[in-house]
């Protein structure tokens, strides 16, 4: 029996209708009823008694419930998958990347749900004193297009688990494999009605998100102006904002490195999803002694790559989301280009197929090298000393994630220490991602690690004195 049923799978919402469109080809799969200002009132309003109740409810309940639901992305696999492919044009391994990474949220959360939350304090009087973690009520999620799983579960896994109720706007190219599909899965798993509510929607729907008095905490993922928007709009309402944010990260191959072993992950650091990953490497910097043979051999490999629809034929690439992301992408490639970059690989698309693209002699006025690009696109610039690769790659307003490649780890983490980053992968390109680690970024990449066993504890609770006395506290007046 399928998970998702086009007639059951949304709550009643009061906005406009949204086709759900194919990138790859632009045909419609269904269609989902958009979310408005109303009705963000209306989903936080209705959690208040079943959070209650959930928050209350034993340790061993929920996490039961968060089993079951891991469990059942595994089950519903090849069906989750079909719509990760076809909604958010992923290449099938990826859409099984995003699969098996949201069963193992579940799992690291429902193993969260016993861990000890709080602490017993020394006092200076007569008294127990302890802090514990309570729930924060409800915890408002907002979640972009590229990884629609992954980046919604999250955040809704482990604040479920921690007693909390959830209200999730997932983008609206892609409400079912990244909202819908949560929403089936818990339901499947037996979480109680009320506690965790859909809405798609566009940036009015975050900005009521945030607004409402309901909501204490929001955990947003989305591009850096958007972030700061939403950490704004937080500010000023008084509430905690987790802000996983844009990058542009570097890959540094010192000239000790190997390129026979170093191009395969070069290439999968840029073109992996068509590049709309926020960990995508934006800036390959490379020992001048390597600079030519790894733009010829990456440019080579780029060349070789098939790009296609990834339901209907084995490609490597995928189409971009919409055409609105291929006039961004495409637009800095030809700004670079007439800037006298070479254009080493790539640089041309159909319809939404955008060939894997390299480039060459840029510097810190090319478009794509000094920008977010968020699409396949590797920029390639030559260095000299080891304090030239680490000024560049600690130059510019992102720190999210940084690969160093080295026959000499050590050396790459002496490296690693001068350059600001929330993420570091020794011999190994920059876009990674577990469980069970911490995530996130410094600087214009967002407000620190969060996810991950205490990060997510700490997120999605508020930590709470409390003082117990066997009489009544006497005071001189």
């Amino acid at each position: 029996m399928p998970l998702l049923d086009p007639n059951t799978w949304q709550s009643p919402l009061s906005g406009d209708t949204y086709a759900v469109t194919e990138p790859a080809t632009g045909d419609t799969l269904g269609t989902v009823t958009l979310a408005t200002a109303t009705d963000v009132a209306t989903a936080t309003e209705a959690t208040d008694r079943p959070q209650r109740a959930w928050a209350r409810a034993p340790h061993f309940v929920r996490a039961s419930v968060l089993r079951r639901a891991g469990d059942l992305f595994t089950e519903h696999a090849a069906e989750l998958r079909t719509w990760l492919v076809r909604e958010s044009g992923s290449v099938p391994g990826k859409a099984d990347f995003e699969l098996h990474v949201a069963a193992q949220e579940c799992y690291e959360a429902a193993a969260l749900v016993s861990r000890p939350t709080g602490q017993v304090l020394p006092s200076e009087v007569p008294r127990m004193s302890y802090t514990r973690r309570v729930p924060v009520g409800v915890a408002g999620v907002i979640a972009p297009f590229n990884a629609p799983l992954v980046l919604s579960i999250r955040s809704v896994a482990p604040a479920l688990a921690l007693g909390n109720a959830v209200v999730l706007k997932p983008d609206p190219r892609t409400a079912v494999c990244g909202g819908v599909s949560l929403a089936a899965v818990f339901a499947a798993a037996g979480l109680p009605e009320g506690l965790l509510h859909v809405l798609p929607g566009g940036p009015d729907i975050g900005q009521a998100l945030v607004a409402d008095p309901r909501v204490r905490v929001v955990s947003f993922t989305g591009s850096t102006a958007a972030g700061r928007a939403v950490g704004e709009a937080a500010g000023r309402h008084l509430k905690r904002a987790h802000l996983e944010l844009g990058g542009n990260s570097a890959l540094v191959v010192l000239e000790d490195a190997d390129l026979d072993a170093v191009i395969s992950p070069a290439a999968w650091g840029s073109f992996f999803h068509q590049g709309q990953i926020c960990m995508t490497t934006g800036r390959h910097l490379v020992h001048r002694s390597l600079y030519q043979e790894y733009v010829e051999r990456l440019a080579a490999k780029a060349d070789a790559m098939a790009v296609g629809d990834p339901h209907r034929e084995p490609v490597q690439l995928g189409p971009l989301i919409d055409h609105e992301q291929l006039g961004k992408v495409h637009g800095l490639v030809e700004a670079s280009a007439t800037g006298g970059v070479e254009l080493a690989a790539g640089g041309t698309h159909d319809r939404l197929f955008y060939r894997p693209t390299v480039l060459a002699g840029v510097d810190d006025d090319t478009p794509a090298y000094a920008e977010e690009v968020f699409g396949p696109v590797a920029p390639v610039r030559p260095f000299d000393t080891v304090q030239e690769a680490a000024a560049l790659a600690a130059r510019g307003p992102y720190g999210l994630s940084l690969g160093i490649v080295t026959r000499d780890p050590a050396r790459g983490l002496a490296l690693a220490e001068r350059i600001p980053t929330g993420i570091v992968h020794i011999n190994d390109q920059t876009v990674n991602d577990e469980a069970v680690a911490p995530f996130g970024g410094v600087a214009a990449s967002g407000t620190g690690a969060r996810f991950g066993g205490d990060a997510n504890l700490e997120a999605f609770t508020e930590l709470r004195w409390t003082t117990v006395r066997g009489d009544v506290a006497t005071y001189p007046f």
